[in-house]
C-alpha cells in the first residue's frame, strides 16, 4: 500500500564497556569553536514506548570526520549510532553513515528505518513523493510506506547458501542445540554477516541460552515458527557477538534476510509478522511482506523518544 510522505509528529546503557575504537584520540572531538548539531533518539519496530530497538541519529554530520563520528558512537553506546549527511548520489534524497561502538555498516535495518522517520521529521522532503531513497554504503535503498509504516526494500545478499559443516556444528554446540532441533541454516550477509538458523519452534528459539565462549567471532540469528493463532508467525533473536556479545533487541537486517531466504524457499507465508525482544522483555514487531516484483519489504514502527541539540 503506497502513501505520500510527509513529516509527522532511550534506553539505558548496556551493562558493559566498549574499549575505545582503535586509533581514537581524546582530541578528535574537540574543535576550536563549539558547534551544535539536531539530535534525535528513535524507538524502532515498537509502537510501544521504550520497547523498541533504540537509535541514536546525528543530523547535518556533513562536518565530521570518520573518527568523530566512530567516537561519538563509541559513547552512545547503543547498538548503532547514525549520521545523516547530504546525498552524493542524484538519485538519492539524503546519505546515511552507520556505526556501531567499534565499527562502521555499509547497511543495518533499524538504522534505515530510524534514519528516514528523522530525516521526514525534521522537515526532508523526498524527490518522489511516494518514496525515500536513502544513500548508504550498500548503495541505494528505497522506503516508503505500507499499511501506514515505513518500510525498507531488503538490498540483496551478498553472501548466501549453506553454512559448513564445521561452522554449523559449532553453532549447534555452542547453543547446546541437537542437530534435529535445526530445520534449515543460511549465510544471510547484508551488511552485517549473520549465520542464520531455522529452529523447530518459536518456544525452541526464546529457550536458548548460548555459551558465549564457543561462539567468538559469529554473528548469529535464530528464526522458529509460532502455533497457527498467534498474534506474530515467527520468533527471531540475534546475537551480535563481534560488538559484544550482545543480544540485539530488534533487527532489521537479519529478519530482512530471514524473510529473503524462508519466502524465497517456500517455508514462511509472502505476508507475515515478526516478533523480536521477547527474551529481553522488549516488544518489537516487524512486518515482513513480498511484492509482486520479487522485492521483499521490511516494515515496523518509528518513533521519537529523545529531541534535542548536540554540542561538540
Amino acid at each position: 500500500m503506497k502513501g505520500r510522505f510527509i513529516s509527522d509528529g532511550s534506553e539505558a546503557p548496556r551493562q558493559f564497556a566498549h574499549p575505545p575504537p582503535a586509533g581514537y584520540n581524546p582530541q578528535m572531538l574537540n574543535s576550536p569553536a563549539q558547534t551544535q548539531l539536531n539530535f534525535k533518539q528513535i524507538d524502532v519496530f515498537s509502537a510501544q514506548p521504550f520497547m523498541g530497538n533504540p537509535l541514536a541519529v546525528v543530523l547535518g554530520a556533513d562536518g565530521w570526520t570518520t573518527e568523530q563520528m566512530q567516537r561519538f558512537a563509541n559513547w552512545t553506546n547503543l547498538s548503532e549510532t547514525t549520521f545523516l549527511l547530504s546525498p552524493t548520489h542524484p538519485l538519492a534524497d539524503y546519505k546515511v553513515r552507520i556505526f556501531t561502538t567499534s565499527q562502521e555498516f555499509p547497511f543495518a535495518g533499524h538504522p534505515t528505518l530510524g534514519s528516514c522517520h528523522a530525516w521526514l521529521e525534521a522537515g526532508g522532503a523526498p524527490k518522489n513523493a511516494d518514496e525515500v531513497v536513502q544513500e548508504c554504503g550498500a548503495g541505494l535503498v528505497k522506503i516508503k510506506r505500507r499499511d501506514g509504516r515505513l518500510a525498507f526494500a531488503a538490498p540483496p545478499l551478498t553472501k548466501t547458501g549453506p553454512l559448513d559443516d564445521g561452522l554449523l556444528n559449532r553453532l549447534v554446540r555452542g547453543l547446546g542445540l541437537s542437530p534435529a532441533d535445526v530445520l534449515g541454516h543460511q549465510w544471510l550477509v547484508n551488511g552485517p554477516r549473520w549465520n542464520g538458523l531455522h529452529l523447530r519452534s518459536a518456544a525452541l528459539v526464546l529457550s536458548i541460552k548460548p555459551d558465549f565462549s564457543q561462539l567468538t567471532g559469529l554473528d548469529f540469528g535464530l528464526i522458529g515458527a509460532y502455533p497457527s493463532g498467534h498474534a506474530a508467525q515467527f520468533e527471531v533473536r540475534g546475537f551480535a557477538i563481534t560488538d559484544g556479545p550482545i543480544e540485539d533487541p530488534v533487527t532489521g537486517s537479519l529478519n530482512a534476510g530471514f524473510a529473503q531466504w524462508l519466502i524465497g524457499a517456500g517455508v514462511a507465508p509472502s505476508k507475515y509478522i515478526a516478533s523480536q525482544g521477547t527474551a529481553l522483555g522488549r516488544a518489537g514487531r516487524l512486518y515482513l511482506e513480498q511484492d509482486g516484483a520479487g522485492s521483499v519489504w521490511v516494515g515496523g514502527d518509528a518513533v521519537t523518544r529523545v529531541n534535542g541539540t548536540l554540542s561538540t
